[in-house]
């Protein structure tokens, strides 16, 4: 019978799979750090594993190589924020309003906090916009909002690409250019446009106040 404790085989299999996880942490965050610059764009391996302190050869026992690495990042970044948007726009009765609010909790974070929103703009420069998770989100998003009949786009991949993209574009905005407060509700209301809802219903919307979102740090008013 295996006993426990840190000399046993279970111990340090314990010890090893910790150690493990420190490391892929750590290239989790030297990529993080690399990817959330604004020149972060044509980041290397080499760059990556040096930030880690970590040999190329311990990257390749964590990662398969530069996209399993940006993948296994974008969830990182985007999960619990994705997340804590999901949950409070689940309550948002109509799809109009979840779309606006999505559209300016991303914008506004970005502006907030530029490290998360360059390594949002850099890692989907080469990918899905804001990864797997968020990309399939937007789609079902936009198809809730065809069912529900508030916007006559022919297809949820469509207005998938109309709020992701307008939404990346006005996160590289507001990164590089000092614009104007109420910016994401303005990008938010022809985002709505965009997606077939009349202009004063769009932008009655954008304009609506945001549910509270239940994030740590600092919020925009």
């Amino acid at each position: 019978m295996t006993q426990s404790g840190s000399g046993t085989v279970d111990g340090r299999a314990r010890v090893g799979q910790q150690r493990r996880a420190k490391t892929r942490a750590a290239i989790i965050a030297a990529a993080f750090e690399k990817f959330g610059d604004e020149n972060g764009l044509f980041v290397s391996i080499e760059e990556i594993v040096e930030a880690a302190g970590v040999t190329r050869a311990t990257f390749y026992n964590h990662f398969a190589g530069m996209a399993d690495l940006r993948a296994a990042l974008v969830h990182e970044v985007t999960h619990d924020f994705l997340r804590a948007v999901t949950e409070v726009l689940n309550s948002v009765p109509d799809a109009r309003q979840r779309a606006a609010a999505g559209v300016r909790f991303y914008v506004r974070r970005a502006r907030r906090d530029p490290r998360w929103g360059w390594s949002m703009l850099n890692m989907s420069a080469s990918g899905l916009l804001f990864g797997r998770e968020t990309y399939r989100r937007a789609e079902r998003t936009v198809a809730r909002g065809m069912k529900e009949g508030v916007w006559p786009v022919p297809s949820s991949e469509i207005g998938r690409d109309i709020l992701l993209g307008t939404t990346i574009a006005a996160m590289g905005s507001v990164l590089r250019s000092e614009l104007p407060e109420d910016f994401p509700e303005e990008i938010a209301g022809f985002a709505l446009c965009g997606l077939g809802v009349e202009r004063e219903e769009a932008f009655r919307f954008a304009r609506m106040p945001l549910p509270p979102l239940p994030i740590d740090g600092p919020q925009d008013d």
